[in-house]
């Protein structure tokens, strides 16, 4: 970046992404006038006073060893600064209610910065969010919220340490009422699944996010073995919230057992025939038939 002696806008700027450098919130926020306002495509809403530093020590939280390397920097007027720079970190931390990934990022981007008084007034950050999930090794899936009777969403599959056939399947569904309840929804899933793998009867579960209506289905060995999850545990603390908490809009609880469940089958890898797969089971072409796919 120039030299501060150039321009007073050009030293707010050198300042500003030296305070992200030493990765200091308070200082960041710090280097703010009272009032300043900082957007980007995450906070398109700004954010400003302690909400500066809040964000900014949620980033350095979630990247220890975050760094911003000045690509090139200049005054574009008296009072205004535009500068290219690329992030760089290893996403250690949580991030937007997201476990770390462990991924290492290099993300482009650009501020547009205003000062005044030898203060920034206002940064205007510029960066591809796809391009942020994607180094984090994360799906990027561009889908409309609805389309006619269809609704979108997404799931996640977690399976456990049996593939064994099911006997029943318990399926709930809540109603949230806004961003807020969900994020409490996913961040009890989370905490749930690692007690469901060392549940006995425990096969695997799906959860799913679709608009504000919130979905989970978990394959059991049999009926019984579900009844072990709502005794205790993180669980049974979710319940509570639901029941005796104002809390969502409404929903549903039920456990299922099966009508009819075919056999499991499998394609051979060297003649292409589907097979009905068991233990030790051979194909017509004399290939071992594969055991691995899970029921459900």
């Amino acid at each position: 970046m120039e030299t501060a002696a150039k321009t007073t806008a050009l030293g707010v700027a050198e300042r500003y992404f030296a305070a992200w450098n030493a990765r200091d919130p308070q200082a960041v926020a710090a280097a703010f006038a009272e009032g300043g306002v900082y957007c980007d495509p995450v906070v398109p809403q700004g954010v400003s006073g302690p909400g500066v530093a809040g964000y900014a020590g949620g980033l350095i939280q979630a990247f220890p060893d975050l760094s911003f390397e000045i690509v090139s920097a200049a005054a574009t007027g008296e009072h205004t600064v535009a500068a290219q720079w690329v992030m760089r970190g290893t996403n250690t931390g949580p991030l937007m209610g997201q476990p770390p990934t462990g991924a290492t990022i290099a993300l482009p981007g650009a501020d547009f910065i205003t000062v005044a008084d030898g203060k920034v007034r206002a940064v205007q950050g510029y960066f591809d969010q796809r391009l942020l999930v994607e180094q984090l090794g994360l799906q990027a899936i561009v889908l409309p919220y609805k389309m006619g009777p269809a609704t979108f969403g997404y799931a996640v599959h977690v399976q456990g340490p049996r593939k064994t056939r099911p006997g029943a399947y318990s399926v709930t569904a809540v109603q949230v009422r806004d961003d807020r309840e969900k994020q409490q929804v996913i961040d009890y899933t989370r905490r749930i699944w690692p007690e469901m793998m060392a549940l006995p009867g425990f096969i695997s579960t799906i959860n799913a996010v679709i608009g504000n209506r919130m979905f989970t289905i978990t394959a059991w060995e049999d009926a019984e073995s579900s009844k072990a999850l709502v005794k205790g545990g993180t669980h049974k603390e979710a319940m509570g919230l639901v029941f005796d908490g104002n809390f969502a809009e409404g929903g549903m609880n039920s456990v299922w057992t099966a009508d009819r469940l075919d056999s499991h089958w499998s394609r051979c890898g060297q003649c292409g025939r589907r097979n009905y797969t068991g233990r030790g089971a051979v194909c017509q072409c004399g290939a071992e038939v594969p055991q691995d796919f899970p029921y459900f």
